[in-house]
């Protein structure tokens, strides 16, 4: 009995390496674990979210001090908008550096130069004495950072989770928001205390250990998927569902950075301190942090495309019905914990959708795509938003773009609940 139970457990073995080997010969991927060692890579995205773009979320407290404080005489405010828009801008505009230095060394290698981009561009900073020095070290060399540390790492969750993918996405994206939180905070003390350059450099010194631990925990799944890592599969565009997700994510990206960068100093505009305007930013990465988990879990049990849909038009609705009518601090702080867990609804759900709709093997080519179709609105959306800033309004300064932030994840939304239509007629249809 024993021995037959034996052969026959070597024989179901032989049969499941050989269907296994029988799989990778003929280029098809084995299905993601659900789990595993990927909850490992879960924490190195969760830190890597946190000390890349949370650090990033935190310009506002920057920007907020430059406005109010004469440190470059030749800047102007759309200045220090246009530096804050690099950090992202550069972030995307370089994946198709990314794409091919993944390709030829692996995910871990491109990830390294990006921390020494995003730490060299904090310390350079901090020596800066014209404004040009800040587009160079806080804008450029910090947004290039941000990008070759982000990218590689990004397409890698989706590799290891499939019914838990939103969920995982969800927590890792919520990195930024504890990050920000405590970047936030930090950030206006330092400033307070030691001053922006030291302030910079110290900064400079944690995204440094944090984001080098983060890139040794990282293992992508390339070797059993084998993903397309073309820079660009324009073929995908024929699709119509691929143009409403990039749709939506260009228009989103307008009201997202002006939310993100504007509050701060809204803070400023109706009379608070800044403590009070930092402490605003932080309570948006609370929210964030506490929201993205709770949105990724509905995701994967109520459907990404819908949850996605309707936290954008919710975020319009709160622009409009919360921050819009009232110009109380304690209002503002309300809808910055309540916006923050759907504000930034585009980096929880963009990677999983896309997987979604054009499959892991296509994933990274077609994330490429998506990464320049917000390059615009992340370069220019806070320089708008800054543009209708109208000072002789006094409190209601900030009105035209509250209506501008709002009016983009009302439009935004629309092409998501477009796309969920579409989905369903497809479906229905087979």
């Amino acid at each position: 009995m024993t021995q037959k139970t034996t052969a026959s457990q070597l024989h179901c073995s032989t049969d499941s390496s050989t269907l296994q080997e029988e799989a990778r010969e003929e280029g098809v991927p084995l299905p993601p674990p659900d789990g595993g060692y990927g909850w490992f890579c879960v924490l190195a995205q969760f830190l890597i979210n946190g000390f890349t773009w949370g650090v990033v979320a935190s310009y506002g407290v920057y920007l907020a001090h430059y406005l109010s404080h004469d440190l470059f005489p030749e800047a102007r405010p759309l200045d220090y908008a246009f530096i804050g828009g690099f950090n992202f801008a550069f972030a995307l505009l370089v994946a198709p550096l990314a794409t091919p230095l993944v390709r030829i060394y692996g995910v871990r290698t491109p990830m390294f130069f990006g921390i020494l981009f995003l730490a060299a561009g904090f310390i350079s900073a901090s020596y800066a004495t014209e404004v040009w020095h800040l587009y160079l070290s806080q804008g450029v060399c910090v947004g290039v950072g941000v990008g070759l540390v982000y990218i590689p790492a990004t397409s890698v969750i989706p590799q290891w989770f499939s019914k838990k993918r939103s969920l995982a996405n969800g927590i890792c994206a919520s990195g930024s928001g504890i990050g920000g939180l405590i970047i936030s905070f930090s950030t206006q003390g330092l400033l307070d205390t030691v001053g922006l350059a030291w302030s910079l450099r110290i900064t400079a010194v944690i995204v440094f250990v944090v984001n080098v631990i983060a890139t040794l925990l990282m293992r992508s799944r390339n070797e059993v998927i084998k993903p397309d890592l073309d820079i660009f599969n324009f073929r995908l565009l024929v699709s119509y569902q691929v143009k409403l997700l990039l749709g939506w994510s260009f228009i989103l990206m307008f009201g997202y950075i002006t939310l993100s960068f504007s509050l701060s100093d809204y803070a400023l505009a109706i009379g608070r301190s800044h403590e009070d305007s930092a402490r605003v930013v932080a309570i948006l990465n609370l929210g964030t942090a506490i929201g993205r988990p709770f949105i990724g879990l509905l995701s994967d049990r109520c459907g990404r495309v819908e949850v996605a849909a309707i936290a954008t038009f919710s975020c319009g609705v709160l622009v409009f019905s919360l921050w819009l009518p009232s110009t109380n601090y304690y209002v503002l702080i309300a809808f910055s914990l309540i916006s923050g867990s759907i504000l930034g609804i585009f980096w929880v759900a963009i990677a999983p959708l896309a997987a979604d709709i054009v499959g892991l093997k296509q994933l990274p080519s077609f994330l490429n795509t998506v990464w320049f179709s917000v390059v615009l609105p992340c370069s220019f959306a806070e320089v708008i938003a800054l543009e209708l800033r109208c000072q002789d309004l006094g409190l209601r300064s900030y009105i035209y773009a509250q209506v501008f932030a709002g009016s983009s994840y009302i439009l935004a939304s629309l092409l998501l609940f477009e796309l969920w239509r579409s989905r369903r007629a497809g479906n229905s249809s087979e």
